[in-house]
């Protein structure tokens, strides 16, 4: 009996083993993948955040368009007048 309680000890043991490899293993990749996960994230953050920029950039630029166009007509009209008189 002690020979058959041996070889279930050892086979247990081999099995457990086993397990414990499988197991560090995949931890080790999901580990990797959450990392990866992670800078994609913060790189479509990032992105997101240029992009509001930009359209506050665009949104700047678009509410003094009409200054600008007022200036450019005063100073052709300016222009038109100086040429005339």
């Amino acid at each position: 009996m002690e020979t058959a309680s041996e070889t279930l000890l050892i086979i247990v043991s081999s099995i457990l083993s086993l397990f414990l490899i499988i197991l560090c293993v995949s931890a080790i990749y999901v580990i990797r993948v959450v990392r990866r996960v992670n800078q994609m994230a913060d790189r479509a953050e990032h992105m997101a955040s240029s992009v509001e920029n930009a359209a506050d950039a665009v949104k700047n630029t678009a509410a003094a368009m009409p200054l600008v166009r007022l200036l450019a007509k005063v100073v052709s009209l300016s222009q038109k007048k100086a040429k005339k008189g």
